[in-house]
């Protein structure tokens, strides 16, 4: 499976739709005026640079809003039905968004042109959208119902559990058997009823690097309900790696609740569990939140620094902010930037956290603390790309090592940019020793599983009431 060709034919034919659809769209448009096709008509249209410049400037337009929406994302995973939802919602928009921006300048006659147009341009761009878009896929979901192509697949159990969802699986889809690798040994689990079947690639600890070197794509979680907490683990080791599906045996509950879902009737019912954080498009929204709200806030909130900057050089002696190193996204070291609200080297050799009544802290710190202020010179890593607005709080690599002996899934945070204020900030605040930043790790977890703009905005919304009411701790 080639995925760069299978994006290259997507985008190939996104670029000939905008094209054929404003060529068409555009010879109406001149039709509707001039009432009849001659030799001056013709001439008119292929002398007119609207002509050429829609046809340059249309395409880059739909391809920005695809890949804006997320529509180029796991070409070999679509779905028609998603196709069709994604194709009419991008489409709608995009079209409303353009007519508005070029086409309401033009004269007409009666206000209902106005509606014919739109009406004539979003079919356009519809029907030559969607129905490549559609062949494409229906193409691709043949070659994987035939065999041809498919994704390989690793199970993780071993025992007849795991034999049993197998041979459910072969016995549904035939084909799907030479992309069945291997299985992974899980820890306690002595029963090898699979082997028979499949051979053992290894056990959990060398997941990262078998699923790597196997280049798998698909990973079935057998294991008994019992053994579910070692989800975290298996989660944890694969990392960020948005092509891979992780499919899980569902239990009782999880049918009542509705978290079984299938996209075709003959499949074996599994939860498929996401390894992404947002679409593509909230991507973009989020960064743009986090730079047009960072360069309001830090000229709306120029006197709150100079009062910070003033207090702290009236109170203590030494610099007024303070640079440490944190860990950022995919585990890449930068410098965080706050204002001092401890007495210089108030740390020398081993890092310490610091507690509610330590000494260290001078007495404008514990105010600054209290109110949050001390982190508003944040704003300036949120500009340079280094943190977001909301997203787990960083820590230093000497605490990250400690944690994840306790808490393993601390790792996946490190999935996603650290931000100025988190879900676990809000509800916890400041941790004072390992066990409180495992018990803040919950909520930062559970920031994970619901990210989202609005997530995001509400926990603004309930920092910003924390920062007014001075309850932070």
């Amino acid at each position: 499976m080639n995925k760069t060709r299978k994006l290259f034919f997507y985008v190939l034919f996104d670029i000939l739709s905008a094209i054929v659809t404003w060529f068409i769209f555009f010879i109406y448009r001149k039709y509707n005026v001039d009432h009849s096709i001659s030799e001056h008509f013709i001439t008119s249209v292929f002398h007119d640079s609207k002509l050429y410049i829609g046809m340059l400037a249309l395409p880059a337009y739909w391809c920005f809003l695809h890949t804006f929406i997320g529509a180029y994302t796991n070409p070999f995973r679509k779905s028609r039905l998603r196709e069709l939802e994604i194709t009419i919602l991008t489409t709608f928009f995009g079209t409303l968004i353009f007519f508005f921006a070029f086409i309401l300048d033009d004269m007409v006659t009666r206000p209902f042109d106005y509606v014919k147009y739109f009406v004539i341009l979003l079919f356009l761009q519809f029907l030559f959208t969607y129905v490549p878009r559609v062949l494409m896929t229906t193409f691709t979901i043949n070659r994987i119902n035939s065999g041809k192509i498919g994704f390989k697949t690793l199970i993780i159990g071993s025992d007849v559990v795991a034999l049993n969802i197998y041979q459910n699986i072969i016995k549904q889809t035939p084909y799907v058997e030479k992309y069945f690798l291997g299985y992974i040994q899980v820890p306690e689990e002595h029963d090898e009823s699979i082997a028979a079947k499949l051979p053992c690639l290894g056990t959990l600890s060398d997941l990262a690097s078998i699923v790597k070197e196997y280049q798998i794509k698909e990973l079935v979680i057998a294991i008994q309900n019992g053994k579910r907490k070692l989800l975290e683990t298996i989660i944890t080791s694969i990392g960020d790696n948005r092509d891979l599906m992780l499919k899980i045996i569902p239990q009782s509950q999880d049918f009542l609740i509705g978290n079984v879902k299938i996209s075709a009737i003959l499949q074996e019912p599994l939860i498929s569990i996401s390894t992404s954080d947002l679409p593509v498009w909230q991507h973009f929204i989020k960064r743009f939140m986090d730079v047009t709200f960072s360069m309001f806030a830090m000229l709306v909130l120029l006197p709150l620094y100079l009062f910070c900057i003033i207090g702290i050089k009236l109170t203590s002696k030494g610099p007024i902010f303070y640079l440490q190193e944190r860990i950022g996204l995919n585990g890449k070291p930068f410098q965080i930037i706050k204002f001092r609200s401890m007495i210089t080297n108030a740390e020398t050799g081993t890092p310490l956290l610091s507690t509610k009544d330590d000494p260290r802290i001078t007495k404008f710190g514990h105010f600054m603390r209290k109110t949050r202020m001390d982190e508003i010179p944040q704003f300036a890593n949120v500009l340079l790309g280094d943190m977001s607005l909301v997203g787990p709080r960083p820590e230093r690599q000497y605490y990250i090592d400690q944690l994840v002996k306790v808490a393993p899934h601390y790792k996946l945070l490190l999935k996603v940019k650290p931000g100025m204020t988190s879900w676990g900030q809000v509800k916890f605040g400041y941790a004072e020793n390992i066990d409180e930043m495992v018990e803040r790790l919950k909520w930062d977890i559970l920031y994970l599983d619901n990210m989202s703009l609005q997530t995001d905005i509400k926990i603004l919304i309930y920092t910003a009431l924390i920062v007014l009411k001075g309850k932070g701790k």
